[in-house]
């Protein structure tokens, strides 16, 4: 017996909210993970760049593995591969509930989670399109994608609010809750077989996570200060160039790739993937720069960090919003004022760095960036998405997910990297240029601060240092508040380097002709 909705009967509303709730977790995960980096380094007794990197490698296991994530849903059953995703996300959050060390988070949050995601994204697209029918899917569609956006929107200050009154354990705890309701729902979802070509494209496979995991975690193992980071990242390149060229091989052999090379012929889906991966970079650099500086050097708990950040993501969700409905401009030209508005609002937020005394005063340039990325959000799944067939859709959705996922992951990474090489420089430089201190202890400050700089607030920085003469700690406190300042400001330069990227990528999108409006690309663009 078919469950109600998937043949265009009664609609089945119980399955639809259920699906809501599974992507509202999928959201809502990192924004939790985001503003409570202090609380987790010390409850842990770890670091802020453990932490850091344990964030972006969770989001490059999502990408690393989303297309072969959707190949084996294709194998083992969709439903299947969904329940796999569910659990896969459940281990993960129960690992954070009970989470001893940064291992655990790193094995079971980030690496077991991020398979999960990726299992789960395209499994729910796909029973979402076989479960409904007609305007019943549209509406599931909708319903699905406004629970994203609303976790968007309120992660920060719902993450905030639960780690500062409760615990962050707490909240991974009710993420465990609401999969665990989801998966008591599961007879209600009607398995959609597959009857296309079963063969695996093993080596694209594993090229495909060579490459685009070399690359990240070469920059992880740089800002964990660890040897071989340029053949690692080399590696990635590598695999990278290699995986075009035996996609493009396979193909004119005939034989099953493991994502279809000719779908970037087409010049609106190239300029679109790649306006999705530069996005993504600029959300990620900024994501995980502001959530330290506010808890580092205002010494902010999660729940005001998130009081701080909502402006960003508030407006994201409601230029978004309205964007879809209303703006009646060419979709090049909004994702151009996006990414400008994206520049603009973080270039302001460099030079507040230094003379802030407050979160608030990035309120005004959060609110502009927050605008930008709205329009962006708004417009960029349906033009990549818009010039491919409907029966090809659904991998070319895979593709521009990975692009995203990826460049999430590397604007994480890249951005903590940068800010953490420019602390333990400035720290290193200050300490040596220092008439206060001696050499002796310009040695040490300089061994001790490039090591723990990255954790220290002045406040734990001054509870270190009492036995101290009184000079001495002041010029340490002095030469930490000054380093991370410049740390800061250098890390911004990534979000901001990715913003003008997609400015020049826009430019030449307006020189394409208009996408149309794709019902497939709309449903197909979930997460």
């Amino acid at each position: 017996m078919e469950p109600n909705g998937a043949t265009g009967g009664r609609f089945n509303g119980r399955l639809a909210i259920l699906l809501a709730m599974a992507m509202f977790v999928l959201v809502v995960d990192t924004s939790l993970m985001n503003v409570s980096i202090s609380a987790v380094v010390h409850d842990l007794d770890t670091t802020v760049s453990g932490v850091q990197g344990a964030i972006a490698l969770e989001a490059l296991v999502s990408a690393a593995f989303i297309l072969i994530g959707g190949k084996t849903g294709d194998l083992i059953g969709r439903k299947f591969a969904y329940i796999l995703g569910l659990l896969g996300y459940a281990i993960g959050a129960i690992a954070m509930v009970f989470a001893q060390d940064l291992t655990a988070i790193i094995i079971f949050w980030a690496f077991i989670g991020g398979i999960g995601a990726s299992l789960l994204l395209p499994a729910m697209q796909s029973l979402i399109h076989g479960n409904f029918e007609g305007a019943q899917q549209t509406r599931v569609y909708a319903l699905v994608g406004a629970s994203a956006a609303i976790a968007a929107a309120v992660g920060p200050l719902l993450g905030g609010f639960i780690t500062t009154f409760l615990s962050w354990r707490v909240g991974f705890a009710l993420e465990a809750v609401i999969i665990a309701v989801v998966l008591a729902g599961i007879g209600l979802v009607k398995d959609v077989p597959y009857h296309g070509d079963r063969s695996i494209d093993l080596v694209g496979a594993f090229l495909s996570i060579v490459g685009m995991g070399g690359v990240v975690t070469g920059i992880l193992v740089w800002q964990e200060g660890g040897g071989y980071v340029g053949l690692i990242i080399g590696v990635g390149v590598l695999g990278l160039g290699l995986l075009v060229f035996w996609l493009r091989s396979r193909k004119r052999r005939g034989k099953p790739t493991l994502l279809d090379p000719t779908l970037f012929e087409s010049k609106m889906f190239r300029a679109g993937a790649s306006g999705q991966l530069l996005q993504q970079i600029a959300l990620g650099g900024t994501m995980i720069v502001l959530p330290i500086y506010l808890q580092m050097v205002f010494e902010y708990n999660a729940l005001q960090a998130g009081l701080s950040i909502a402006p960003l993501s508030l407006s994201m969700f409601v230029v978004a919003l309205l964007a879809g409905r209303g703006l009646k401009r060419r979709p090049a030209t909004i994702i151009l004022w996006g990414f400008a508005l994206v520049v603009v609002g973080i270039a302001v937020v460099v030079p507040i760095v230094p003379i802030a005394d407050s979160g608030w005063y990035l309120t005004i340039p959060l609110v502009v960036a927050g605008c930008g990325l709205g329009l962006l959000v708004s417009q960029l799944n349906n033009y990549t998405l818009s010039p491919i067939s409907d029966e090809r859709v659904s991998e070319a959705a895979g593709v521009n997910s990975a692009a995203g996922s990826f460049g999430l992951s590397f604007g994480l990474a890249f951005a903590g990297a940068i800010m953490l090489a420019t602390l333990a420089f400035t720290f290193t430089a200050s300490a040596e240029a220092s008439s206060v201190l001696s050499p002796d202890e310009q040695q040490q400050v300089s061994s001790v601060l490039e090591e723990d700089a990255e954790i220290m607030t002045n406040t734990g920085l001054e509870e270190l240092l009492v036995d101290q003469p009184p000079e001495v700690q002041a010029e340490i406190v002095r030469i930490n508040t000054d380093s991370r300042f410049i740390a800061l400001q250098v890390a911004l330069l990534v979000p901001i380097l990715a913003g003008l990227l997609g400015v020049a990528n826009a430019l030449r999108m307006r020189r394409l002709p208009d996408p149309k409006p794709s019902a497939s690309a709309e449903g197909a663009a979930l997460g």
